[in-house]
């Protein structure tokens, strides 16, 4: 699903709540009413004198009544949570599905750790809101209607202390609940800045080390961390003063509504019932609702917290699921088209231009480009002229602002783009090495690819050595325990174990990098490249020098001859 389907059709179905299950738990909740009754009117028997028999089957039917209430909402709230899970799910699947087809040359693309906090952690936020405030919501709205309905029949003065009691505490709630947002939004922000922080910090920790920065940067992690502590501590002071205002008000509610009642039946208040004086089964039945009337919105604000959460939790994956710069063919067909076995490709590039998302200045204009099959070429210039770039809208991360690339005689679009990829080798000078054997880092999962096909990629990128010493054993995840050297080789090795791959694409391959290693890393990629096309992104004058030809990339006017 592209990412633009997902900001329209996902909040509508995340935010929709289950309707049996509300409906379920506000029958539960209404079943009080029978109950009552049947309780007011064997307490009034037993005071006329009945005898035990006259309770008998009432208080059968009130415990049939509990049992059903308590059916009512166990159903219900197992319900409304298992929807509530399949929502979330589907939220995630859309933002997940937004990351992965966004192009990694958006600037505006969201922090790892932020990304990760937000469909891990702050998420988690959106069952509570649609499992439990959106039902007790509904029920606060439905059950002390039907009670008032039910209480005003029998007096006016208790339906009235009711009505003027109740709607004080949404208005009251209400306005701590805007105040509850903000801080809710500005807690889960800093939750996800720490994240990102500690990201950072964790992928940079050898740099740190280096510099000795390392009591500054934990002089910045404390202060970030007292940073949440105090958001967090707002978001409860706030919560916390939600309850007090229910409580103040439902338990002067209720007070009121027993005091009427018991002066009522005292004959001290006689007015208030149509003319008539309650029974003790009608006062009894009165008191009993009073509570009753008051508990929807009590559920309504042990969890009203739960509400600045989840909306603060909708805004967050909404801003994940919106998508910006798009991956080229990222949600288009998945390149199963017949791809040939290996062999050069030629390279045509015309008029092609591009320029980042709110800069003025474009980083490439017009830029022509042609590079035959097998040609090996460098392209030289300094760092901003546009070399990487070149190269990964080549690659296709993202649509160039306008002219045309064609590989192989197929132009780069968003139908062509999976399968071109699959002809495409890439090799950057910072690979990300994940947590695994060797052999697993260089297969990365790909189907149909052989286990002879893997040990040659990694003896032609001079690891086979080191794999056959070390079969089973796992590098830590981001190449700990390996040399940058061999982490480059690896990426290297990952190419060459492509069968299809007939245009390497190299992006500083031999950047900071002693000169012994840039040297062997450059005999591996020029054996990699025999009888492939290699277009080669570098600073290196060694490493250009070894190429057919070389392209120099002025940053004033972007050119490249035919």
């Amino acid at each position: 699903m592209m990412p633009g389907v997902a900001s329209a059709s996902v909040p509508a179905a995340a935010e929709r709540p289950d309707r049996a299950a509300m409906l379920l738990q506000v029958a539960g909740a209404l079943l009080w009413l029978p109950q009552a009754g049947l309780i007011a009117f064997v307490i009034g028997r037993l005071a006329d004198g009945g005898g035990i028999g006259d309770a008998l089957l009432p208080a059968a039917g009130v415990l049939m009544l509990g049992v059903a209430r308590s059916a009512f909402e166990a159903v219900g709230a197992r319900k409304a949570f298992l929807a509530a899970r399949a929502s979330l799910s589907l939220r995630r699947q859309e933002a997940v599905a937004a990351l992965a087809a966004g192009s990694p040359l958006d600037r505006a693309r969201p922090a790892s750790g932020l990304a990760a906090s937000v469909v891990t952690e702050q998420a988690e936020a959106l069952v509570p809101y649609l499992a439990r405030f959106r039902p007790a919501r509904f029920k606060a709205t439905v059950v002390p209607l039907a009670i008032l309905c039910a209480v005003a029949p029998l007096s006016w003065v208790a339906a009235l202390v009711l009505l003027l009691a109740g709607p004080l505490i949404p208005v009251f709630m209400a306005l701590i609940g805007w105040r509850a947002k903000a801080a809710s939004e500005a807690q889960l922000a800093e939750t996800g800045s720490l994240n990102a922080f500690l990201l950072d910090r964790l992928r940079g920790l050898a740099t740190i080390r280096a510099l000795d920065a390392v009591d500054a940067t934990a002089l910045r992690l404390r202060a970030n961390a007292d940073d949440l502590r105090a958001r967090t501590m707002a978001v409860l002071r706030i919560a916390f003063l939600s309850s007090a205002v229910l409580e103040l008000f439902s338990a002067l509610g209720v007070a009121m509504v027993a005091v009427y009642v018991g002066f009522h039946l005292l004959d001290a208040l006689p007015f208030g019932a149509w003319g008539e004086r309650l029974s003790l089964s009608q006062g009894l039945f009165v008191l009993l609702l009073a509570p009753a009337f008051f508990e929807p919105l009590r559920e309504l604000s042990s969890v009203w917290h739960d509400r600045a959460s989840g909306q603060a939790a909708i805004s967050a994956l909404d801003g994940l699921s919106r998508g910006g710069l798009a991956l080229v063919g990222g949600a288009g067909a998945d390149g199963a088209a017949a791809v040939a076995e290996g062999g050069a490709v030629d390279l045509r590039i015309e008029r092609l231009s591009f320029g980042h998302a709110g800069s003025d200045e474009a980083v490439l204009d017009g830029f022509n480009l042609k590079v035959a099959a097998g040609e090996h070429v460098a392209l030289l210039g300094p760092s901003g002229s546009g070399k990487s770039t070149l190269l990964a809208l080549v690659a296709g991360p993202a649509p160039a602002d306008g002219g045309e690339i064609v590989v192989g005689g197929t132009r780069l679009d968003p139908a062509s783009a999976a399968s071109l990829r699959r002809r495409i080798a890439w090799i950057g000078q910072r690979p990300h090495l994940f947590a695994g054997t060797l052999a697993g880092n260089v297969a990365l999962g790909r189907e149909g690819l052989r286990a002879d096909a893997v040990a040659h990629a990694l003896r032609l990128a001079s690891l086979d050595a080191l794999a056959g010493a070390r079969p089973d054993a796992s590098i830590g995840e981001g190449g700990a325990g390996l040399s940058g050297g061999e982490g480059l080789r690896l990426a290297l090795a990952r190419g060459a174990a492509n069968p299809h791959a007939g245009l390497i694409l190299a992006d500083e391959p031999t950047a900071h990098l002693d000169a012994a290693t840039a040297r062997e890393i450059t005999e591996r990629l020029l054996a990699f490249a025999a009888g492939r096309t290699l277009l080669v992104a570098t600073h290196d004058p060694v490493l250009a020098a070894c190429m057919h030809r070389v392209i120099r990339l002025d940053p004033e006017r972007l050119e490249g001859a035919a």
